[in-house]
């Protein structure tokens, strides 16, 4: 496994899909706590309308936690938690 440090920058553009395959969006921004030197959330845009049509995005799209990201590679895969949210089993689960 590779573990040279790459840009955190080098997520955006990326696309978001859940460990099912379904995809969730595409990284705009990062989310960075700075005290902590960690990424703690991904910003994402271009969303699965599929996905959350019963949720007010808003134009800027969600955030999702970095705790839910599960691989980096050429795409990002995240929980499936996100598909979940369409049948309401995860009520607070965006941030």
């Amino acid at each position: 496994m590779d573990e040279t440090p790459q840009e955190i920058t080098s997520l955006v553009g990326r696309e978001v899909y859940s460990n099912n395959g379904v995809f969730v969006g595409e990284i705009e921004d990062v989310r960075l706590d700075l005290d902590a030197e960690v990424v703690n959330g991904l910003a994402l845009g271009q969303l699965n309308a599929d996905l959350f049509d019963n949720y007010d995005t808003g134009r800027q799209g969600v955030i999702v936690p970095y705790r839910w990201v599960r691989a980096v590679g050429d795409i990002v895969l995240v929980n499936d938690v996100v598909e979940r949210l369409k049948s309401g089993e995860e009520e607070s689960a965006l941030v």
